[in-house]
Parts: structure tokens; sequence; C-alpha cells
């Protein structure tokens, strides 16, 4: 991997604005469409069959490990998220709510720091330079074992996920718009380890895990702020700090770093890399509408900014769940149905 760690002969090429990364990107996208001669499904076919290596065993690992995560959440659950907040005595609408956010805290908090420690902590130098993700790409190409790794967790996480968002978390007004985002992340990571795009994705989930951990931490608070029939400021004030940092961190990793170092380093240096790189345009698609989706949430974040500058929020709440809207709650998995006399139902926002 030192060949695809490696910079290019001149250095790290500086991080692009966004007006060069419009102008240089846009126009290398219309030059591949206009110099694609045989475009179509025709291409596509053999880009499959000549590019893309998937065996049916890594596939298997994949299910198997969705399976797993959602055993090991049930488990969890059952055997330690509900007793902690019986034990806490949270509010009723908060001990339904809890076991999700600190399922997911966790497992973003474990991903995202072993994704640092990919980018920092060892010889890819992807983050600081991020065209060399595409320096010595071949078809085929042997995936390290420590990307193998986290491509397998994430990827069968992002399997157990679209599950839990339909039958197991709190149903909330974005959440289909969080349905499809899980299903455009499965299906990146699965095509990009196929495609051997490998390098990109640790520097995707890098730049994205970190939201959701100090989303999730910022839940969590919100949740143990009030308990035992007493307030505690101490969770009031670091959910305000974690709610603070989220609303930074999610402008300045999404949409800043994201598309100045990844969409710059796919949308224009890929080609200048390796030319005719497969499947560049639907990549580049799915990373867009990420990238889309990204916008959207942060919308919801300026509007929820707005509420609490004006006044028309008292208190710090779940950013996911400050509007009331009517909206279906699925029905509960057997592991997270309530302590007590079932759940509480839940005034979707």
């Amino acid at each position: 991997m030192a060949a695809a760690a490696a910079a290019g002969p001149l250095g790290p090429e500086p991080m692009p604005s966004y007006a060069q990364l419009v102008q240089r990107g846009w126009g290398t996208m219309l030059a591949a469409a206009r110099g694609c001669a045989d475009c179509g499904w025709g291409l596509a076919r053999r880009g499959l069959a000549e590019n893309a290596h998937l065996a049916p065993p890594e596939l298997l690992l994949l299910a198997l490990g969705a399976l797993g995560w959602t055993a090991l959440r049930s488990a969890a659950t059952t055997r330690f998220f509900q007793p902690l907040a019986k034990r806490c005595r949270l509010q009723p609408r908060d001990a339904a709510k809890m076991p999700e956010s600190a399922w997911k805290f966790l497992f973003y908090l474990a991903s995202w720091s072993y994704n640092t420690y990919l980018l920092f902590g060892t010889e890819y130098r992807f983050f600081h330079d991020p065209p060399s993700v595409f320096h010595g790409w071949t078809p085929g190409m042997a995936v390290p074992r420590d990307i193998a790794v986290i491509y397998l967790l994430q990827s069968s996480f992002y399997g157990h996920s679209v599950y839990a968002t339909l039958y197991m978390d709190a149903w909330r007004k974005d959440s289909l718009v969080m349905l499809l985002h899980h299903v455009v992340t499965l299906l990146l990571l699965v095509s990009s380890y196929a495609f051997r795009y490998h390098n990109v994705g640790i520097l995707v989930l890098f730049l994205h895990d970190i939201s959701d951990v100090q989303f999730e931490f910022t839940k969590l608070n919100i949740y143990f702020k009030s308990r035992g029939g007493c307030y505690h400021r101490l969770h009031t004030v670091l959910a305000l700090v974690g709610c603070v940092s989220f609303s930074v961190g999610w402008f300045w990793f999404r949409l800043y770093w994201f598309p100045l170092k990844v969409l710059y380093a796919t949308a224009h240096c890929s080609l200048r890399a390796v030319p005719g790189i497969p499947f560049y345009f639907f990549f580049n698609g799915l990373l867009l509408l990420l990238t889309l989706m990204n916008l959207y949430w942060f919308l919801y974040i300026l509007a929820f900014a707005a509420k609490v500058l004006t006044g028309q929020l008292r208190e710090l709440q779940d950013l996911r769940e400050y509007e009331p809207t009517e909206a279906r709650t699925p029905k509960p998995s057997k592991a997270e149905k309530p302590l007590k006399n079932g759940l509480v139902k839940d005034k979707r926002f």
C-alpha cells in the first residue's frame, strides 16, 4: 500500500476552494461525458465483469454480520441499556429512546476512533493528500487487512441499520431520508469495496462518523438530564456543548472537508490518475446524493438553532424531534419494548 499512500512527485495538492471544485469537477465531468462514445448498459456490464471483485463468501460475511449486529443490539438493549435506564429512573419517554442512542454512540465512537487511527496513525496519508487515494489503483488489487476489517464492520452495520430504521428505531420526521441514507451508504460501501475504491471509503467514513458520535452524545445527555425525579445541570451543560460541537462539526466535516477533499478527488483527480476509471459517474452520483442529504439535515440544524435563538424552544431537546407531525411509529422489536406497561407513544416530530 505504500504506493497508494504516497503523495505525488510534487507533494500533496493544495485543497481547492468551492469555486475550484465546481469549475474543475464540473469541467472534468462534462469532458468525460463528451468523450464517452460507448456509454450505456453494454459498458456497464463490461465494467462489472472486468473490474468488480466481490466473492460470495464476502457477501455471506456481510449478511451474517448484519444479523450479528441485530442480535447484539437486542441483547445489549435487554441486558444492559434498559436496566440502566431503570436504575437511573429516566423519564418513560427518554427510557424508551435511550437504548437506540447508546447503541449508536458506542458503535460510531469505536468506528470513528479506528478510522482516525488508520488515517493518522499509519502510513495512509489520504486525509492530507486526498488525490493519492487513486495512486497505484488497479482492478482487483488486494485490500489491506486493516481496511477490510472496517469495511466488513461498517457494511454489515449499515445492513443492520436498514432493518433497524424500519423495525427497531423510533420513527421520526426524517426517517425516510435516514433510510435512504443507509441504503446509499451500504451501496457505496459494497461497490467501493468491489471496485477497490476502499481508500476513498475510509476517508468518507472518517468525515461522517464524527457527526454521529456528537449527535448521539448530545441526545444521551438530554435523556439523562431529568432522572430520578431530579434535574441534573451537568447533563444540560454537556448537551449544550455537544449540540454546538455537532452543529459546527457537521458543517466543517460534511460540508467543507467532504466536498473539498472527497468530491474533488473523485470528480476531478480520479480521471487524471486513472484515465477511464470504471463507474466514474455512478460513484460520483452517489457521493453527490450523500452531499445533498448532508445539506438537507443541515437545514434541520439551522432551523433548530433559529428556534433556540428566538426563544421558541425553552430547553434543548433531540435535534431530529423538535417539530410535531403526524407520522407512523413502527412496532418496537421485542428487545426494545419499554421497561413497564408498553411503549409510551411518541409524538412524532
